[in-house]
């Protein structure tokens, strides 16, 4: 009998990779992907740390197990991705197998011990080695780099995935000209903190010529990258993404607060003013620039002047879109450790709201700048029913427009005739009917 798995996947695109390769690693041991209704022996959860709310979804699913367990006595649940310490020990009582993503290439072993697995620990990393089972077939994911070594107050990065481990250079462009040759139009190039990435076998070569590299692989594509950190941009980098024709004119560049206490706080290392000369830079010179940012709301001791200078900031920035958090405390952080998270929640939803208001304005004023444009779009969507396609600007914008049929991993030129807060309405241009 063919032994099925699903697996559940929260947080970033990073985590997503993960069950690419997961997926791939477990149709290696003989399981295929279960289909609706369909018994299950194997679920896995890729679990994300950044807030609690992703964890405690996790465990109000551990109460099933036993149902499940009776309807199948070979089920087995297994937990993995970015878990702290802490929530690791409670999962050792629900889950039949704990591991550290790290080891995902002795999930196998796990799999076929008898006794379950209470406990997996980092003996090096085999990770990148492993093919992932790509789950789009027009937009990669390419993770470049593992870990953080930013330690960034708040996050559990550095605590749940470790210290930065850089992929050899050899191995991403190798991955990337076979995903071009496969017909990919999109590569995600992926790192926790994406632009410190350097190669660990060539001594100085960054991540500005490993960018310039894939720039000269042949082909219709284009590449992104997630998640800058501000300090990584030198006029070097800058220059060259003023010039490229293939890296998106689009980026996202947290800044996580307006004010210089809370950066240092929070352990960011840099100040606004640096931020802001970065960002400056990058829009005068790139051209069509378009970005996102990240905000922590009601982060420890943030009083009201603080989030005002926030605010305002945010506002002098102006980005299309920004991912706006309220602050939540993870445990085992410097954070956690140190501080107090003493913003009241009621606190922290007023400013969430004030701050995602201002962005439907600042959202809406950048995507009005693109009527009547025509733009080039990569479509990655088909809406069979409304006979609507979605798709990317090459700087990240969401453009909708009707079309009778699936246009799918195709480049076509739409006319842009609205504009909304996060979104564009155009046109197909006649000659991609």
């Amino acid at each position: 009998m063919i032994k099925t798995y699903n697996i559940i996947t929260f947080g970033c695109a990073m985590n997503r990779s993960d069950s690419e390769r997961i997926a791939a690693v477990l149709e290696v041991a003989g399981y295929k992907k279960a289909k609706q209704n369909q018994r299950l022996d194997l679920l896995v959860f890729n679990a994300c740390s950044v807030r609690q709310s992703a964890i405690d979804r996790i465990y109000g699913q551990m109460g099933k197990f036993a149902y499940l367990k009776k309807k199948n006595p070979k089920f087995k649940a297994i937990v993995t991705g970015c878990i702290l310490p802490k929530d690791k020990q409670k999962f050792f009582k629900g889950f039949d197998i704990v591991f550290n993503i790290k080891e995902l290439d002795k999930l196998i072993n796990f799999l076929f011990k008898e006794a379950p697995i209470k406990q997996s620990y980092q003996t090096g990393i085999k990770y990148f080695k492993i093919k992932p089972k790509y789950q789009n077939k027009f937009s990669a994911l390419v993770p470049i780099s593992f870990g953080c070594n930013r330690f960034c107050a708040y996050c559990a990065v550095p605590y749940t995935r470790g210290l930065e481990i850089n992929r050899s250079s050899k191995d991403i462009i190798k991955e990337t000209k076979d995903l071009i040759i496969d017909g990919y139009k999109e590569i995600n190039l992926l790192g926790q903190t994406v632009s410190s990435w350097k190669d660990p076998n060539k001594k100085n070569y960054k991540f500005v010529n490993l960018l310039k590299d894939i720039e000269k692989i042949p082909g219709k594509f284009w590449i992104r990258f997630h998640s800058p950190y501000v300090l990584d941009f030198n006029d070097e980098l800058i220059d060259f993404l003023s010039k490229t024709k293939k890296i998106n004119n689009y980026l996202n560049l947290p800044l996580q607060s307006g004010d210089d206490a809370i950066l240092k706080k929070m352990n960011r290392k840099y100040t606004v003013n640096q931020y802001l000369k970065v960002l400056n830079s990058l829009k005068k010179k790139v051209e069509d620039f378009n970005f996102s940012t990240d905000i922590i709301i009601g982060f420890c001791g943030e009083t009201k002047k603080q989030f005002q200078n926030t605010f305002k900031i945010f506002k002098k920035i102006s980005p299309t879109m920004a991912y706006i958090a309220k602050y939540s405390v993870r445990p085992g952080t410097v954070a956690q450790k140190i501080f107090k998270d003493n913003v009241l929640l009621k606190i922290k939803k007023q400013r969430h709201k004030q701050l995602t208001n201002l962005l439907r304005k600042t959202g809406k004023e950048n995507n009005q700048k693109e009527v009547d444009k025509i733009l080039e779009v990569l479509v990655d969507t088909w809406l069979s029913k409304e006979k609507e396609c979605l798709g990317k600007t090459r700087n990240f914008k969401t453009v909708r427009f009707k079309s009778n049929k699936d246009l799918c991993n195709k480049f076509v030129n739409v006319r842009i005739i609205k504009a909304r807060e996060f979104e564009l309405i155009g046109k197909l241009n006649e000659n991609d009917i």
